[in-house]
């Protein structure tokens, strides 16, 4: 199965954090980290604090869709991940962004991510990774980039 997912940070050394998670992507049981965007550097959109670190990774990987959340899950608490309430600033955010051309509605999950395309953070280092990528039910995620064209992402690598 090939899944895209969303990775950001901005407490901590939230750049080590995103490398780190990469590196954890690429170890998961029988996985592979087939791409990587590079990293960027976005303003925090419906939360607080400092300034987000965010990148997009495609892995191959056996899981099925709910074992990948607990797995990404489990990465975010080795970083120390609190909720203490929605969109807390957080050490590592991963999050499940595509998954092979699947559409997810529980209510631990929902894939295609139901924010994904509002987020330049999201589609700008997923395009980077994925130029013709399509989304389920919505179609070429290029198409909803005139949509985030006013938020502010700085390119760092």
């Amino acid at each position: 199965m090939i899944a895209y997912v969303g990775i950001g940070a901005n407490l901590g050394d939230a750049r080590a954090n995103v490398a780190d998670a990469l590196l954890r992507l690429g170890a998961l049981p029988g996985s592979r980290l087939l791409a990587q965007s590079p990293a960027y550097r976005t303003a925090p959109i419906d939360s607080s604090g400092d300034d987000y670190i965010n990148a997009v990774a495609c892995i191959d990987t056996p899981l099925g869709a709910q074992e990948l959340l607990a797995a990404l899950q489990a990465i975010e608490l080795a970083h120390g991940r609190e909720r203490p309430y929605r969109n807390a600033p957080r050490t590592l955010d991963l999050d499940v962004l595509l998954y092979n051309d699947e559409r997810i509605d529980t209510p631990a999950l929902q894939v295609p991510h139901p924010r994904m395309l509002e987020r330049a953070f999201v589609l700008v280092p997923l395009l980077d990774i994925a130029p013709a990528i399509d989304v389920p039910g919505h179609g070429p995620a290029r198409a909803f980039l005139p949509g985030v064209a006013g938020q502010a992402i700085e390119r760092l690598n």
